[in-house]
């Protein structure tokens, strides 16, 4: 229930070796939703399905995923999304990975994923990431490994969420300190935030995490909060909080703005450095789940500058 700010090594994106190891927790991708902000673009089709730059939405969350060693993700999604994923995506063996999907038919609050990921997760424990979250920047990789080995251990317990600065907390959940850094408090849309430290949509949890959520009552605007899910963990003093430092990057793609920002964003960092934000193909093969042949035919299925790019790599 205490912060650890160790925040500033090499962009995880960036490095040329990624870590390679395997562990017991699974992935959860919410991406359901009307997305109602975006209307009309997202009235005929996904907002995790349009592309940020180059890429659709959904490679933005999963690459986070496999940047923590998740090999085995499931999808949430609508009736009518759903389809699209799997053309997408499939079952995750050309990552070397495992990919499931199940519908949701209401979007109830987040916490809801736990429930109908019960199945799927087993008694595991399980990381949540929201479909339309982007994070990029300096000790990523670390952070997300650091969070793995908090909770991921038989005899460990707990859960791991994340605090980043921001000029106005009221439309996010909000985790206030104490002086000593002491997790106080946690707030979903507060109207008076205690802090500027808004809680972005990844959370790591031990294997009671489908337990609690199960037992979670919906709160007054109907939905099975997170925020109430995680004061469950800080009731219980196993809450861990990592914060993000000011050279980091998260977004998310509400709004037709935000999801300009964030294509603008990718297209920059890309084309200075001429390196790939969220290149699932290239995470992949970095940790150890594809070969250089299999990248290599995956460069050469896309007449692209992204397919380009992934024959490069395997050409090096």
């Amino acid at each position: 229930m205490y912060v650890c700010q160790t925040c500033l090594i090499f962009a995880a994106q960036n490095e040329t070796r990624f870590f390679q190891y395997n562990n017991l927790m699974k992935g959860i991708i919410l991406a359901g939703g009307s997305a109602t902000r975006l209307y009309p673009l997202s009235k005929a089709i996904s907002k995790q399905i349009m592309p940020v730059y180059d890429k659709p939405m959904i490679y933005y969350p999963l690459s986070t995923l496999m940047l923590a060693g998740i090999r085995e993700v499931l999808i949430i999604s609508t009736p009518r999304d759903l389809p699209m994923f799997r053309e997408l995506l499939g079952d995750g063996s050309r990552l070397g990975m495992r990919l499931e999907y199940k519908v949701q038919l209401v979007p109830n609050g987040l916490a809801q994923a736990f429930v109908l990921g019960a199945d799927f997760l087993q008694g595991e424990p399980g990381c949540l990431i929201l479909g339309d979250n982007l994070f990029y920047g300096q000790n990523f990789t670390n952070m997300l490994q650091t969070a793995v080995s908090m909770i991921e251990g038989s005899d460990q317990r707990g859960a791991c969420i994340f605090g980043y600065e921001v000029s106005d907390p009221r439309a996010y959940g909000v985790v206030e300190f104490d002086a000593d850094g002491k997790v106080l408090s946690l707030e979903e849309k507060p109207e008076h935030p205690k802090s500027r430290y808004a809680v972005p949509g990844l959370y790591f949890y031990d294997h009671t995490v489908c337990d609690k959520a199960a037992a979670l009552q919906p709160s007054a605007r109907g939905e099975y909060e997170i925020t109430d899910l995680n004061r469950l963990y800080l009731n219980e003093g196993t809450l861990h909080v990592q914060l993000f430092g000011r050279g980091f990057a998260w977004l998310d793609t509400g709004n037709c703005d935000s999801l300009l920002d964030a294509g603008n964003f990718v297209a920059t960092i890309q084309n200075r450095q001429g390196m790939y934000v969220a290149c699932i193909e290239e995470i992949a093969w970095r940790n150890g789940w594809i070969t250089t042949d299999q990248l290599l035919t995956l460069g050469k299925e896309m007449k692209t500058r992204y397919g380009a790019y992934l024959e490069q790599l395997a050409q090096r």
